[in-house]
Formats: structure tokens, C-alpha cells, sequence
């Protein structure tokens, strides 16, 4: 096990970690599925950048959560990756 799994373990026995951790699973969710979009590909940052016309900061700062980015911003990175997005609704659900 590697020092940052260890560490991401022990910090989520402490409940308001772990609530806030699971309160971000989506968007870990979301960031995932973008790099493995791009590994797919077979793109490094700059060759995705290029494709979309914008700076490897800003594929960066997609990647890395530090950006809001918009659907439309979501869709162009998969189709320039080779993929198409559908979003997928489910209920919440209830206690």
C-alpha cells in the first residue's frame, strides 16, 4: 500500500473527513473519467490542449478540480478525447 493510500485510509476513519470525502465523490468521479478519457487517447495535456485549442494549464487545472468547468467545456474535452458524455440521472435516495 502506498504512503498516500495510507494516509487517505486513516484519515477517513475520522467521520467529518469522511463525510466531506463522500459529499466530493462526484466530482472525483468526474475527474477520473477525464483522465481516463485521455489516457485512452493516448494525449498527454499539451496534445489535448492543442486539439481544444486552449493552454495545458487549463487541462490542468481540469483535471486537478481547480475549475468549474461547464458542459459544453466537458463535452468538447471528450469528443476531443474520441468519447461523447450523457449525463445520468438516479434518485436520491430517501430515509
Amino acid at each position: 500500500m502506498s504512503e498516500l493510500a495510507r494516509l487517505k485510509k486513516k484519515a477517513l476513519t475520522n467521520p467529518a473527513v469522511k463525510r466531506e470525502y463522500e459529499a466530493l465523490e462526484d466530482e472525483f468521479a468526474v475527474i477520473e473519467m477525464l483522465l481516463a478519457m485521455r489516457a485512452a487517447a493516448g494525449l498527454t495535456q499539451s496534445e489535448l490542449a492543442v486539439r481544444l485549442g486552449t493552454q495545458k494549464s487549463n487541462i490542468s487545472r481540469l483535471e486537478n478540480g481547480r475549475s468549474n468547468p461547464s458542459w459544453a467545456t466537458l463535452q468538447k474535452y471528450a469528443a476531443a478525447c474520441g468519447f461523447h458524455l450523457q449525463l445520468d440521472a438516479t434518485p436520491l435516495a430517501r430515509s
